[in-house]
């Protein structure tokens, strides 16, 4: 650190050498010289104007707020809706508010610390649209519950972690998300029947299931169902009382038995025996002679049934 002393003496000089230069450039000014002019603009320096201000933080608070209202609402929707048509519809709904409010951030104006922030938000919104969008699709029996896709889906995780960075700086996200569900292992109990239309008989069926998966096996004549009964993987049931007639045998595999829509909705496949299935009853000395079946659902050396897959709208309710 220099002497005290030595600082103030410096500061004198600084002073009277300004002075000393100052006196001779007034007398030049009043003579009309060129140069003083000059001489005077740097010795007394122009200050340095403030930045202009960024965007208003109170004004980019009410944008996301007018932005994320309508998604927001539409969100909400989806959280409340009964699983079915009235959430597809939801879904729907709530993924074009969530590619309007995308747009909405993309032309917004942010104060510097939100801008990234903001750039953020508005991509994870267009993959929220994606998620929304993806959920509502699925159709047919084998389906995964909506709420469920949307608890794998990338868009509202991506949406969690932009919200949560804008809050932090203080810009609030206001946005509740649909509650989402982890994947379900719903099943019957082994040789529970999903329909019965038994009309009485000597028959009797034993299926036997060797697969990796739980099935469901449908005995049909035309168009009616005779009955269908749920074999857990590994296990067997015999379905008795089986009335005369030639079937044909559906089956059906998979995880996550939806009782609503009688189907499982994951890894599902629908097939069925080529051959049909034909129950007699004959009277014959001595007493009746019935007809007793066993189907096997596993693929075996030496099987003597093929089988086919059918479309999963063909496949007996």
């Amino acid at each position: 650190m220099s002497d005290p002393r030595t600082h103030i003496s410096g500061r004198a000089m600084a002073v009277g050498v300004v002075l000393a230069v100052a006196l001779p450039l007034t007398a030049c000014d009043s003579g009309g010289g060129s140069g003083g002019g000059s001489g005077s603009s740097a010795a007394v320096g122009t200050p340095t104007p403030s930045p202009t201000p960024t965007v208003d933080p109170a004004a980019y608070r009410g944008t996301l707020d007018t932005t994320l209202g309508p998604l927001d609402t539409a969100l909400r929707a989806v959280d409340r809706a009964s699983e079915g048509r009235a959430l597809e519809r939801a879904l729907g709904t709530a993924s074009t508010a969530a590619a309007t409010a995308a747009g909405g951030l993309e032309t917004a104006e942010a104060p510097d610390d939100a801008v990234t922030g903001n750039a953020t938000l508005a991509a994870s919104l267009r993959d929220l649209s994606q998620s929304l969008a993806d959920a509502g699709a699925g159709e047919g029996r084998c389906a995964t519950s909506p709420r469920v896709e949307l608890g794998s889906a990338d868009g509202p995780r991506r949406v969690r972690e932009a919200s949560t960075t804008l809050t932090g700086l203080g810009y609030p996200v206001r946005l509740k998300l649909p509650r989402t569900e982890k994947p379900k292992h719903r099943r019957l109990g082994n040789g529970a029947f999903v329909k019965d239309a038994r009309s009485g008989g000597l028959g009797r069926l034993t299926v036997r299931n060797g697969t990796d998966s739980d099935a469901v096996v449908s005995l049909t004549r035309g168009k009616k169902t005779a009955f269908t009964v749920y074999i857990r993987k590994g296990a067997s049931t015999t379905v008795r009382r089986v009335g005369d007639g030639s079937y044909t045998v559906y089956f059906t595999s998979g995880s996550d038995w939806n009782s609503a829509k009688r189907s499982f909705t994951r890894d599902c496949a629908f097939e069925k025996f080529d051959d049909t299935a034909d129950f007699r009853t004959v009277q014959v000395s001595g007493g009746t002679q019935y007809t007793v079946l066993t189907f096997s659902l596993a693929k075996t050396i030496g099987g003597n049934a093929t089988t086919s897959e059918v479309p999963e709208s063909e496949f007996p309710s």
